[in-house]
């Protein structure tokens, strides 16, 4: 393109945290380019629950697994029981969209159960340069592409 003068990236430093981001604690001062790192779920396996990262599979504990979950200053309670660690019962995924800065995938609502996902993407249905014009606004190479 002859009148691009400079290409520079958009990134978040670590000090822009976003209050929006998952899990939105005090624990994880995150951003949509400084995410993590976080340790995704799966079925069988066994974390140590701390305050730090309570928060972080709250979610998946109470909504998914369908426990009742209490933090305070005297511990962590699954079922109302002390708990140290806990054991997942499903697996998770981690979403992420393909338009970094204009995404809401898990990095605003965390981890999606396997019983959730519906299907696979196997093609690209459309695209579009938000930087053209009428119908240069459509990528036609793109279309119908498979993914791979």
């Amino acid at each position: 393109m002859y009148n691009v003068k400079a290409v520079e990236p958009l990134t978040y430093p670590k000090a822009n945290d976003q209050p929006d981001i998952y899990p939105s604690d005090k624990y994880h001062n995150w951003n949509v380019d400084n995410f993590g790192p976080v340790w995704i779920p799966r079925k069988g396996a066994t974390i140590q629950l701390t305050p730090e990262n309570a928060s972080l599979y709250r979610k998946v504990i109470t909504d998914y697994e369908h426990h009742k979950m209490t933090i305070s200053d005297s511990g962590i309670l699954i079922d109302d029981k002390p708990a140290a660690s806990y054991t997942f019962e499903m697996d998770y995924y981690f979403m992420m969209g393909d338009n970094r800065h204009n995404s809401s995938d898990s990095r605003y609502w965390g981890f999606v159960p396997e019983d959730h996902i519906v299907g696979k993407a196997i093609f690209i249905w459309m695209s579009w340069d938000t930087n053209g014009s009428f119908f240069s606004k459509i990528r036609w190479s793109r279309l119908f592409n498979l993914i791979r």
